[in-house]
């Protein structure tokens, strides 16, 4: 397929032409204006906003009943509340007391230190909110004929209570409370333990927060409709303008798009692969809860870190997502969007970003191999979840594309979908300005074409279809939102963090070279490999001014990109290794243009070609000094997945190291012998290309793990097996889930015998054992208690560490999950005094009668347990 501009034939084609250019350059003005000014009105545009009120006890047939209701916020905490309380309810408890009313449940985790209660004991009447004690008063003073009510208030300017008709000894009214705005109770809902019809006089309302739940007005709807028709139309006039130097358009779909080789062959089943049996990322577990309850919420809400924030103005790939729940939730389906960036920045790469890179590269077998492998291994540890890298990815080459094909045909078009590109990109996370990297690493350029074309046409018909474009993005940004919103949206998070000052950069490279997942075998390999072939790249190309078959043009802004990029990863707010999937498509044409610079074409020295062969030695050695660890269930049955690769005993990172000390010493010897020695068959072998295969050798690596953890975890889960049984209607995760609705029930019968004092469980002669041989608090290995409390970390620090009455075989220790101590014996080897050799033999238990709906589970557990 090709778009072909009608050739000028003579004076009439010519005449029509003058005709017609007046006409285009006042639409190209006009619209592009028009949209631009629209588009920037956008976030100053009104908006409606949804209120809600939450009132209790709720009325049927205008008769009240008193039922707790369920009612969690989204945003947590509401604008204000206010509570009336009868005191003729408190008359009518019990002696013992109860909850007249509260916003969490009694038993609710943390229940008193989040939510607001109004609690009647034998003594007292108390009015607590967040742990505080906001008003009390004796309980015979409040069934006194004295006491009217309870009135609560809870608003930005503090929490007060009021207990109406009582004073104190001076005669003021009995009233407490502290101005601080932070006090406002947390909402789960409305929970009380009094039953029957809702006396007259007692309510609860509480106003929601519902400033991110807003939709667009008619005039905002109609002035983001018209910025994009304008835009549109701004853009093709600016596309009839470029027409007019008569010269054939470029094919819309050139020749090379046509072929297909082995390497495509094999990247494209790679990434079909790795989208069935491979890891997922990180955050997907809290993006899909986002995208499941966005319709709930009424927006995107960040409920995992920012109270439910919305994640304006970066949220329009998430809202993407969010339509996808509509269809299915399930994995093969909601990372289709990663497989299709995938498989796109192949294609771009393979028919455009190399041939632009000079001819030397795309008839290059090692670097088209190179370019395939490195984007693979790039791509699988980042870019196969929920995580916008992948579509960061892709935008970014994009941009590169259009910018390389505007200055290629000298045309002002491409350059102005490439700014439309760059904006979208940025909108998807701020990690995006790699996109503005490509734009400004091609700005120069660009500006020379529209000098030129602005002799032809003017200024105002290039300008304003260009500031259309940029900012169109402000429709999608703030679609449902308005400049005020998104701005306190951004205050919060930054308020609330992550949000790491420029000069922390630094972090973000620590976190690789960590023994962690975050700095796991899979993870280091692509963006090492990428700035091992960036800074060789530069040097080769600053010592020889010309490379034959190399665009030097090209070459340099690929360069500049990834520079820029790593510059502005510095202004980004979060330091996590996982943003380094964005260098995955601009990483892998890096590669192939290294690949192609240290051949022996290039460097004719068989020294510089060992030298670099030994530096992607040190790169692997230096990837394999770690664990094979992958995200969360993703790492089930991976080998080596919590200690660092070992063959025989001996360390994988310990043998290629190895081999990069001889490659060293190899070129060491070849800078001191004669040139013609380096150039036997084994040394051309070793330095034909060493990125290539190595990336090569780290995809298979990288399958070979996933494909070892479904076979070592058949028939039950793993990443890959759950993925396969999709196919089938299977349901993930859940269908390998066992739950326990009594954590007291299912106990094996021990068979009749003489015991010892800790029954059963210790046996008949158990040597350091004691039913309280367990420390009073203990602390998970991977858990590090801190020096403050971390809102939302269950520390049970404070809890009990002693039963009123012993457990059924004299344990006073309490038991976690639920267990009875009643029921349950309890014996551990636990002392501070001076230590012993401990042994205990349990005695026979009666196992139950085989049943395949309740399998049998036998753990073998020693040392320390994790968790």
């Amino acid at each position: 397929m090709s778009v072909i501009n009608s050739e000028r034939r003579g004076a009439p084609a010519s005449r029509v032409t003058r005709r017609d250019v007046r006409a285009t350059r006042w639409v190209a003005t006009i619209a592009g204006l028009v949209g631009f000014l629209l588009s920037v009105a956008t976030p100053l545009l009104p908006v409606v906003q949804t209120t809600a009120t939450l009132n209790w006890p709720q009325h049927v047939d205008g008769r009240g009943q008193l039922d707790s209701v369920t009612a969690p916020l989204i945003s947590l905490t509401p604008v204000d509340v206010t509570a009336s309380v009868p005191c003729s309810v408190l008359r009518a408890l019990p002696p013992e007391g109860g909850v007249v009313l509260s916003t969490a449940p009694k038993k609710g985790k943390d229940a008193a230190l989040n939510a607001l209660f109004v609690v009647a004991g034998r003594q007292r009447v108390d009015v607590t909110d967040r742990n505080v004690v906001i008003a009390s008063a004796p309980r015979d003073r409040v069934a006194s004929p004295n006491c009217q009510r309870i009135e609560i208030t809870s608003t930005r300017a503090g929490t007060f209570a009021t207990f109406v008709g009582l004073t104190d000894p001076a005669g003021r009214p009995v009233r407490g409370g502290f101005p601080d705005p932070n006090l406002r109770p947390q909402i789960v809902g409305v929970f009380t333990d009094l039953t029957g019809p809702a006396p007259a006089g007692l309510r609860l309302s509480a106003t929601i927060d519902t400033r991110f739940s807003t939709t667009p007005t008619t005039l905002k709807l109609t002035a983001m409709v018209l910025a994009v028709v304008a835009t549109i139309v701004a853009l093709i006039a600016l596309w009839r303008l470029d027409q007019l130097d008569g010269r054939r358009m470029h094919r819309l779909i050139p020749t090379r798009w046509r072929t297909f080789t082995l390497v495509d062959a094999t990247v494209i089943f790679g990434f079909l692969l790795w989208h069935v049996i491979g890891a997922n990322s990180s955050d997907d577990g809290y993006i899909l809860g986002m995208a499941r309850v966005a319709d709930h919420a009424g927006y995107m809400s960040n409920y995992f870190r920012w109270f439910g924030s919305p994640e304006d103005p970066f949220g329009w790939y998430y809202n993407l997502l969010a339509l996808m729940t509509h269809v299915s939730d399930g994995s093969l389906w909601m990372r289709l969007p990663d497989l299709f960036a995938g498989l796109v920045c192949w294609l771009l790469l393979s028919r455009e970003v190399l041939p632009r890179l000079g001819p030397a590269v795309t008839g290059s077998t090692a670097a088209n191999w190179a370019a395939g492998l490195v984007l693979l291994t790039a791509w699988m540890p980042f870019n196969n979840g929920l995580r916008p890298e992948p579509i960061i990815a892709l935008g970014s080459l994009i941009t590169y594309v259009l910018i390389e094909r505007s200055m290629c045909a000298s045309r002002v078009t491409p350059a102005a979908l490439a700014v439309v590109t760059a904006a979208f990109t940025l909108g998807v996370q701020p990690t995006g300005l790699i996109a503005v990297a490509a734009l400004i690493a091609g700005g120069r350029p660009v500006v020379r074409i529209m000098v030129k074309r602005h002799r032809l046409v003017g200024t105002w018909p290039l300008v304003a279809p260009m500031l259309a474009a940029g900012f169109v993005i402000l429709t999608v940004v703030f679609a449902d939102q308005t400049l005020s919103t998104v701005l306190e949206a951004t205050r919060i998070r930054t308020d609330i963090g992550p949000s790491q000052a420029w000069y922390t950069e630094n972090l973000r490279y620590y976190y690789l070279i960590l023994p962690t997942v975050d700095g796991s075998l899979s993870r280091r390999f692509g963006f090492l490999i990428t700035a091992l072939c960036l800074f060789t790249a530069v040097f080769i190309m600053l010592r020889r001014k010309r490379v034959p078959g190399v665009a030097r043009g090209p070459a340099w802004r690929l360069m500049g990109v990834i520079f820029a990029t790593m510059f502005f990863l510095m202004f980004t707010p979060t330091k996590w290794v996982h943003h380094f999937g964005l260098f995955a498509a601009v990483g892998a044409a890096m590669a192939a243009l290294t690949t192609v610079l240290v051949s022996h074409r290039v460097l004719r020295w068989s020294r510089n070609r060992m030298a670099f062969t030994a530096a992607v030695l040190f790169v692997l050695a230096l990837c394999f000094a770690t664990t094979n660890g992958w995200w969360y269930v993703s790492s089930y049955g991976v080998p080596f997945n919590n200690i660092m690769p070992r063959l025989g005993g001996i360390s994988i990172s310990t043998m290629v190291f190895a081999l990069f000390v001889v490659a060293a010493g190899w070129a060491v010897w070849l800078h001191f012998a004669s040139r013609e020695r380096g150039e036997g068959r084994l040394a051309r072998a070793v330095t034909a290309a060493p990125v290539p295969i190595a990336a090569g050798l780290m995809a298979l690596v990288f399958v070979a793990s996933m494909v070892a953890g479904i076979v070592r975890q058949y028939p039950t889960y793993s990443n890959g097996w759950d993925n396969l049984r999709e196919f089938s209607g299977g349901c993930a995760l859940a269908d390998d889930v066992l739950v326990e609705p009594d954590s007291n029930a299912g106990f094996m019968t021990p068979l009749p015998g003489d015991y010892g004092p800790l029954g059963p469980l210790g046996g008949v002669d158990p040597t350091g054992f004691t039913p309280n041989g367990v420390p009073e608090r203990t602390l998970a290995e991977a858990v590090r208690e801190t020096a403050v409390p971390q809102p939302g970390t269950d520390y049970d620090w404070y809890g009990p560490t002693k039963l009123k009455s012993p457990g059924i075989n004299g344990s006073m220790l309490p038991l976690p999950y639920g267990l009875d101590p009643d029921r349950v014996p309890l014996a551990g080897s636990y002392t501070t005094g001076p230590q012993q050799q401990s042994r205990l033999t349990s005695a026979w238990y009666r196992l139950p009668k085989p049943d395949d709906g309740h399998p049998l589970l036998v753990v073998t557990a020693a040392g320390r347990i994790t968790g």
